[in-house]
């Protein structure tokens, strides 16, 4: 089984969306997908905290549901069991590289990975429309993970 771990600050927002959208795209594409485990976490996560209430929004216009979503603090062990770990910021990377230089060869931000460039800026605290444009922004980039993943497959 395949491990891919998305990380931000919160695990409220980014992180947390990009896991339910990674998650239903794979679904979406049944059995060739099979065998990937998504999970996310952040840097400064207060553990069992709910994702953000526009993050839930943002995410049940695209038929997903983060209700259940609790944040988890980013640990050693997470990042020792992922083998794909994709962060929203050059800052997240270098906190993880900082915190486990063994996992370097795993560690990008997800603009890094997916050929893009920059980071995802943090939408916490902002109005619904910063939470879906910060959706659409992750989501562009994760069609292109789906490419990169089913392509290695």
């Amino acid at each position: 089984m395949k491990t891919i771990l998305f990380v931000c600050t919160g695990n409220t927002c980014r992180s947390s969306m990009a896991e339910g959208l990674f998650k239903k795209m794979l679904e979406d594409l049944g059995e060739k997908t099979k065998g990937i485990k998504v999970i996310s976490a952040g840097t400064a996560a207060i553990g069992g905290q709910q994702a953000s209430k526009n993050a839930v929004r943002a995410m049940e216009e695209k038929g997903i549901d983060l209700k259940d979503h609790r944040a988890t603090f980013i640990t050693k062990e997470l990042t020792q069991e992922a083998d794909l770990i994709l962060t929203m910021t050059r800052n997240h990377k270098n906190q993880l590289l900082y915190m486990e230089p063994k996992a370097k060869e795993k560690i990008y931000t997800l603009k890094e990975y997916t050929g893009g460039d920059g980071d995802i800026v943090d939408p916490y605290g902002q109005s619904i429309d910063v939470y879906k444009e910060c959706s659409k922004e992750i989501e562009e980039s994760l069609k292109v993970l789906i490419e990169k993943i089913i392509g290695r497959n």
